[in-house]
């Protein structure tokens, strides 16, 4: 009995850090161009149009989850990309962000993030263990997508542009 507990135990610990050593890629990204008025305002047409390209640009990529803050021009942005993977948005709470990082490490598969100016860069920034990090974006700033790729080595992350694809 006492080797069948120590082969579970075992096998639960391999299991925990196959899943934390997964390889794969979370697509980090501000939310698209918004309505200017409004406590929780829409997307703007050329928001809508951001958001189209983001799931085209993710298509292929082989996304599993979708997370989004609780806010429409988040959700809005994260709707073309979760209807093209058939996966649901799940929402998150950016100033629990030690909690999400844990949460996003253990999950497999392909992940498509959506946040704000303050919260992407930070976000981003947790998977750096050196080097320089992100500074904040600006309110003008819509245009830029951080790659994080995870493997067995750790992490590697990089910005692009939506031009960039």
């Amino acid at each position: 009995m006492k080797h069948y507990f120590l082969l579970f135990s075992f096998l639960l610990i391999l299991s925990a850090c196959t899943a934390l050593n997964s390889p794969k890629t979370i697509y980090i990204v501000r939310h698209a161009e918004k309505q200017l008025e409004g406590k929780d305002p829409e997307l703007a047409f050329v928001g809508e149009v951001r958001a189209k390209k983001l799931a085209q640009i993710l298509e292929k990529e082989n996304i599993k989850h979708v997370f989004s803050t609780d806010f429409l021009r988040t959700k809005s942005t994260a709707q073309p990309t979760a209807t093209a993977a058939n996966v649901p948005i799940t929402t998150y709470d950016p100033s629990k962000q030690e909690e999400f990082v844990q949460q996003l490490r253990q999950l497999e598969g392909n992940i498509l993030v959506i946040g704000h100016s303050n919260t992407v860069s930070p976000l981003a920034n947790t998977f750096i263990t050196e080097g320089e990090k992100f500074e904040d974006l600006t309110d003008l700033d819509y245009d830029y997508i951080y790659i994080v790729r995870l493997d067995k080595n750790g992490a590697k992350v990089e910005r692009k542009t939506y031009g960039d694809f």
